[in-house]
């Protein structure tokens, strides 16, 4: 493993115009997060991704694209609303098909609730429910993910709990569903929730961790904010990061894109990246 990984970045087509040279040159890992609205994946969003693959004509890294997440939620237990999330995943991994994408990241349904109330149950029923629940959305998104060469990955979103979305992803018995972790997530789940500190998400996620959100929190909101900015222990983070065995896609996703490259500096600056 290289001593500093190389960062990604997660970008819309529109980005790429504007920050190309600096993602592109360097081949730098990119997550498109053109294509989880469900106005776009009904409509015809081939001409932009006609438009991106020229953009990254010439381009070596490795591609993956933000999911499905606004009003999806794979734990659902109504069957109707489940053929809605099911068909969205699909939609997705079209996308993923068309481009050469081989990462999907998707949203983990577990909520602070979740962590406080599921063991007021008398047995693991409500656990073993959840469980049942996702997999009869997701089955049939992750075989097809595994035919594809798509790896889902489960990303941490309020879960208080570090290890449940990785115990998720083994209840698929496959390769194809693995686990990501957002640093402000994680940051903003120890602030207000009272959730371990960033660097334990990942020690918590081993080898199941594939791909990471490089975003700063005050731990009060979800702020995206460039590295630096809020208070998360970036050395803490990058220590845990060399801990594992592959270095999971490291992918900067900032609210303001414009501050990606200043991201990549200031983290290159502290040694921890490049």
């Amino acid at each position: 493993m290289p001593d500093r990984p190389l960062l990604g970045a997660a970008l819309q087509g529109d980005d790429l115009e504007r920050l190309g040279e600096r993602i592109t040159a360097e081949h730098r890992d990119v997550e498109l997060q053109d294509f989880f609205m469900a106005e776009v994946l009904n409509g015809d969003w081939r001409p932009e991704a006609a438009r991106i693959k020229a953009l990254l004509s010439g381009w070596r890294g490795r591609l993956g694209i933000h999911g499905p997440f606004w009003g999806i939620d794979m734990s659902t237990p109504d069957p109707e609303v489940r053929v809605i999330v099911t068909r969205r995943m699909m939609q997705a991994l079209d996308v993923c098909d068309h481009m050469g994408a081989d990462q999907m990241v998707v949203h983990s349904p577990y909520t602070p609730w979740d962590y406080h109330t599921l063991d007021h149950f008398a047995f693991r029923s409500a656990y073993d429910w959840l469980i049942a629940n996702c997999r009869a959305s997701m089955d049939p998104v992750v075989r097809r993910a595994e035919a594809l060469g798509v790896e889902i990955v489960l990303e941490n979103v309020q879960d208080k709990d570090p290890d449940i979305r990785g115990t998720l992803a083994r209840a698929f018995d496959s390769a194809a569903m693995q686990v990501s972790l957002d640093t402000g997530h994680a940051e903003f789940a120890h602030g207000s929730f009272g959730a371990p500190p960033v660097d334990y998400y990942i020690r918590r996620a081993g080898a199941q961790l594939r791909h990471v959100h490089l975003q700063d929190s005050d731990g009060y909101a979800d702020r995206h904010w460039p590295p630096g900015e809020g208070r998360i222990n970036w050395p803490a983070v990058f220590r845990a990061l060399h801990e594992l065995e592959v270095m999971p896609r490291l992918i900067l996703e900032l609210s303001d894109k414009s501050q990606i490259p200043a991201a990549i500096d200031w983290l290159a600056a502290k040694g921890l990246a490049r």
